[in-house]
């Protein structure tokens, strides 16, 4: 279970978001009290900690405060205080900071106060499952479950399965600064947020002025942390529309497939059309070229006429995916012919390639200037990464060789003054879990480099509809299908965990965690990122050392409960954890090494 779904039920708020998740789907929203909802002690408490278990809660805003300054001494007094805000709510102003894009160009980021932030958490919490019920199918960005990789799987079904090799790119001008405010306010009427208290504060959040810059009039500011679900907001009309000309189309005639129905359709002057949508990029998959060129004039119109939004021209464009290739996600696609039937094969985005050169390059000229664990690590940190997303694309190995190859001068000239090369001896779990072959690399510092070129191509699944965090069923599907990639979590500790351990021990962490396979030593329940704590066994002040023999990772929970020791404290987490016989024998152990009193 995720992270903000442990959350949901320790805070008692699932059942509620069910509740809405239900009503929407069925489009009975009408008189629901939802400032009541989202101003409920347990709402709120709930925004709180999912915004302190966020790592972005240690970015200042325009008052100068981090979530460190939110603690909370007493919870009536910080729930009444939130209240209070709200009666008459001002937001404060967003910190502007500038972003560099991987073009060389700057993308700017408006970062709100953490008071706001906690605010439109509360927001988020309750607006999402009324939204998700409304949803379109194929959009994957931004939305609980989803992924890139899912809408590239979409995508190459569309062209594997349906035959379809035109596609449409329309490239929507500066989105998230051209959102048209009166019309976004519209848009959430009308997929269930009736609420006016609601919507009032919402135009008060878009309306928040940015320091040095003043009131936007249009826009949804990137960075806000509802802004990613109000960007969807006013998308899924396009999505719907776009949906409603072919997949969901209506007719009173009843098939019992969806084949047959689209074989009927066929047989019409509608045009087949299928859109896969992530944030503001998105494609339209269809079957002929003047189909297409349709398409392409229709939803410029409709972007410009019902959205307020204008297409970048030299951007949008039509693709015969069998004559050339379409980038999408940082992929490219192509159609090609194998024996009887065109199939999609995918590959590394060719600017995507020129930046992982360059970046490859420069990491491995640090490493010559400055040859210590740290910097070995920035780049295998950054090896996995790129491993980690472009391992779907179906042709990743053909093109991790040709980079391989096209840095391999740099590294041996870099990197054989200050390393050994050759195959690599005893390496550590964290090597073994993301490399399978015996290629050859540097060892430098005691660390091996990770060998670019040791990948293969994993087969990217479509997302399964019924998967949801606002059913049972559906969040029985996330434990039963999403199976969780150890990779991805293990990447993303080691993204910070060199900032606050030594070398050895920040090695050591990563090496246990992928050891234990991302699970609780105690519980056995599988940690995400941010929710993995290492303990020393032997702690430090009574002798015990960093070493790989004396780390266990656990649940922060766990971790607290083993160092408590007022009744209070101990009663909290016995209380929140629930622990049976054998997982609190387990907890005793760690105690003792602690020289702490066993619990009962």
């Amino acid at each position: 279970m995720s992270t903000s779904l442990r959350h949901n039920e320790y805070y008692d708020m699932q059942d509620t978001f069910d509740w809405l998740y239900d009503r929407s789907k069925k489009k009975a929203t009408n008189g629901l009290r939802l400032y009541e909802i989202i101003t409920s002690k347990e709402n709120i408490l709930l925004a709180y900690r999912n915004i302190k278990a966020n790592t972005g809660s240690k970015t200042m805003g325009t008052d100068g405060l981090t979530i460190d300054d939110y603690k909370i001494i007493d919870e009536e007094t910080f729930i009444d205080e939130i209240r209070a805000i709200l009666k008459d709510y001002k937001p404060n102003s967003v910190r502007r900071v500038q972003i560099p894009k991987p073009n060389g160009k700057l993308r700017p980021l408006g970062i709100p106060t953490i008071r706001d932030r906690i605010i439109q958490q509360m927001f988020k919490q309750v607006l999402e499952p009324i939204c998700e019920a409304r949803f379109h199918n194929h959009s994957y960005g931004f939305r609980p479950n989803r992924s890139t990789h899912h809408a590239m799987a979409r995508s190459q079904h569309l062209i594997n399965n349906n035959g379809l090799h035109f596609v449409v790119d329309v490239d929507i001008k500066g989105f998230f600064d051209n959102v048209n405010h009166t019309k976004l306010l519209k848009q959430m009427y009308d997929i269930g947020i009736k609420d006016k208290r609601v919507l009032k504060i919402v135009s008060k959040m878009l309306k928040a002025p940015i320091k040095g810059e003043g009131i936007p009039i249009k826009g949804t500011p990137q960075g806000g942390i509802l802004s990613p679900l109000l960007s969807n907001i006013v998308l899924n009309e396009l999505d719907w529309w776009i949906s409603n000309q072919w997949e969901s189309f209506v007719t009173n005639h009843k098939y019992s497939r969806n084949d047959k129905k689209y074989r009927a359709l066929k047989s019409t002057k509608l045009k087949e059309m299928y859109i896969v949508r992530y944030a503001d990029d998105f494609k339209i998959f269809t079957r002929h070229s003047k189909t297409a060129n349709s398409i392409f004039h229709s939803v410029k119109n409709y972007l410009k006429d019902n959205l307020k939004l204008d297409i970048s021209i030299e951007k949008s464009q039509i693709t015969n995916l069998r004559r050339r290739t379409s980038d999408f996600l940082g992929f490219k696609i192509k159609a090609t012919k194998k024996k009887s039937k065109y199939v999609a094969h995918t590959f590394v985005q060719d600017k995507k390639v020129e930046s992982i050169k360059t970046k490859l390059r420069t990491l491995i000229k640090t490493i010559h200037k400055n040859p210590i664990r740290q910097n070995v690590s920035a780049y295998n940190i950054y090896v996995m990464g790129i491993k980690n997303y472009y391992k779907y694309a179906t042709h990743i190995n053909i093109d991790f060789i040709k980079i391989a190859h096209q840095i391999s001068r740099t590294l041996y000239n870099r990197l054989r003054t200050v390393g050994k090369y050759g195959i690599p001896l005893k390496p550590d779990e964290t090597y073994l879990r993301f490399n399978k072959n015996n290629y050859k690399t540097f060892k430098v510092c005691d660390l091996y480099l990770h060998p670019v070129m040791d990948i293969q191509t994993k087969n990217v699944m479509n997302f399964k509809q019924d998967i949801c965090n606002y059913t049972k069923n559906g969040r029985l599907k996330i434990h039963t299908e999403l199976k969780v990639d150890v990779t991805i979590e293990l990447h993303k500790i080691a993204r910070t965990i060199y900032e606050h351990n030594s070398v050895e021990l920040a090695d050591n962490k990563l090496s246990k965690y992928s050891a234990q396979k991302g699970n609780c030593s105690v519980t056995g329940k599988f940690l995400y990122a941010n929710e993995v704590h290492f303990h020393h066994i032997k702690p430090v002040s009574l002798g015990g050392t960093d070493e790989y023999r004396n780390l266990v990772g656990i649940d922060r929970d766990i971790h607290k409960l083993i160092h408590a020791t007022t009744t209070e404290t101990i009663v909290k987490y016995m209380n929140r954890l629930r622990l049976n016989g054998k997982q609190l024998e387990k907890v005793n152990k760690f105690r003792k090494e602690c020289n702490l009193f066993s619990l009962s």
